[in-house]
């Protein structure tokens, strides 16, 4: 366990459910060092480079005139991306999937139709890790198939990516503590319904996130949560079911976070996008879409659109400025700039459909502000 994880177990957080505790930080936690510079944070939504778990998928399938390749080189595919991060103090993914390869317990059911077993080839660690080379790349594993290959999958996948030098969140309770070229430290937590800290618990959710604030400041908070495809492009304030499984409530948790202290709440799960609101001080992405998912997935329509949200962290953690790149994908899974920017559109509806009071604005050019 680092130092700095050692620290943040032994800060006593005067969190409680009744508001922000940003302003409480550097009074509850002497350790919090000063943030004296600004922070760039970058951050998209499901990152998957197909699974050597089931290939099946790719046997017959033509793209671009030419035999589709069901496990290509993970670099080539991540390339793009680095272009939509540039700039960036850190960039943060969803790693939507285990990392290694040999054998593995069976996910899903012969013949299931909603079960996706993903687990990505050796090698995509240092891929991800070149979603931008300047920065600090944080991978989250608070998702439905990081445990894909089963739990030495997962313990697999993490090592890989702290290997190459990715930092992991969602494997557990504590914030993952990023220290920046400023010396600061920016603090992400991750969290998914499929273990703890789990969307479910909102109580947790407030006390995780405070004690982070308390500890670092500056937090970022990343969900996996609620219902997907086409038809779970709104966002319900109520909890979402899919598959069988409760897959969270994505309004009243990032109102949690918030009063947790976060700066940013970063959402993906539902494979396309959502709308984006504040609440407070604090910007809610609550869906970031499909970034890159190569292989078995539907990228049609809605599903095939996607954004990198940056946003300029202050000092204090508010946020100062923020903008949208609207990204697509062409099947298998190709992601290149929009120049028809549609995530933009998708996103300025749906903001102002599901939050008339707190949705954002977005600007011709990607820039989000708040609704005057």
């Amino acid at each position: 366990m680092s130092c700095q994880r050692l620290v943040l177990l032994l800060v006593v957080a005067g969190t409680t459910a009744a508001g922000p505790l940003r302003a409480q930080a550097s009074a509850a936690a002497p350790v919090a060092r000063a943030s004296r510079a600004p922070v760039r944070v970058c951050a998209g939504g499901d990152v998957a480079v197909g699974t050597n778990l089931d290939t099946t998928w790719a046997v017959g399938r033509v793209a671009f005139g030419r035999r589709v390749a069901a496990l290509p080189d993970p670099a080539a595919l991540v390339a793009p991306l680095a272009p939509l991060f540039a700039g960036a103090d850190v960039a943060l993914i969803n790693v939507e999937g285990a990392i290694g390869d040999g054998p593995a317990p069976r996910k899903c059911r012969r013949r299931s139709r909603q079960c996706y077993a993903i687990r990505q080839v050796p090698g995509t660690e240092h891929a991800l890790r070149g979603v931008a080379p300047d920065a600090v790349v944080v991978g989250n594993l608070a998702n439905n198939h990081a445990n894909d290959a089963g739990p030495a999958g997962f313990d697999e996948t993490r090592r890989r990516l702290e290997a190459a030098g990715v930092q992991v969140t969602g494997a557990d309770t504590l914030a993952t503590p990023v220290p920046l070229a400023s010396g600061d430290t920016l603090a992400v937590l991750g969290f998914g319904a499929w273990r703890s800290p789990s969307v479910l618990d909102l109580a947790a959710v407030r006390r995780h996130v405070g004690r982070a604030a308390a500890a670092w400041g500056r937090v970022v908070v990343t969900m996996h949560i609620g219902a997907e495809g086409a038809a779970a492009r709104r966002t319900p304030a109520r909890p979402e079911v899919f598959a069988g499984e409760r897959r969270g409530n994505s309004v009243a948790f990032a109102r949690a976070a918030a009063e947790g202290g976060a700066s940013l709440v970063i959402g993906h799960g539902p494979h396309v996008l959502r709308g984006m609101e504040w609440v407070g001080g604090t910007l809610v992405a609550h869906s970031l879409g499909n970034l890159l998912t190569y292989g078995p997935f539907t990228l049609r329509g809605p599903n095939g659109r996607s954004a990198v949200l940056c946003a300029t962290l202050a000092p204090d953690g508010s946020v100062v400025a923020s903008t949208l790149l609207s990204t697509r994908q062409e099947p298998p899974g190709i992601v290149s700039r929009d120049p028809d920017a549609a995530a933009l559109d998708d996103i300025r509806t749906l903001s102002a459909l599901d939050f008339p009071a707190t949705g954002v604005r977005v600007a011709a050019d990607g820039g989000v502000t708040r609704r005057r």
